[in-house]
């Protein structure tokens, strides 16, 4: 069994999603898979942003706010990977 789905809203290009099952796959489990996917590939966070229309300052401003948390983010990783670094060094 096999579940494709088709993506035309990224730049303009088509993209195909297929989902392949095991023969005694439940159809739930089709879903799921597709659910996971479509979550991984980001379609379901572009379909979000344009549910409703942005003016483009708007953008811009999601934008850096979106950029500032992933600073932060990236920051918070680097220093566990530093103390990580740093208790394997003591041992």
């Amino acid at each position: 069994m096999s579940l494709t789905f088709t993506n035309t809203t990224t730049a303009h290009r088509s993209a195909m999603i297929t989902i392949k099952l095991k023969p005694n796959d439940h159809f739930e489990r089709a879903i799921t898979k597709l659910k996971n996917t479509v979550i991984r590939e980001g379609l379901y966070k572009e379909l979000k942003d344009r549910r409703y229309y942005a003016k483009p300052s708007k953008r811009k401003k999601l934008k850096r706010e979106e950029a500032a948390r992933q600073r932060v983010k990236d920051q918070h990783k680097d220093i566990r990977a530093a103390l990580k670094d740093e208790e394997n060094f003591m041992q």
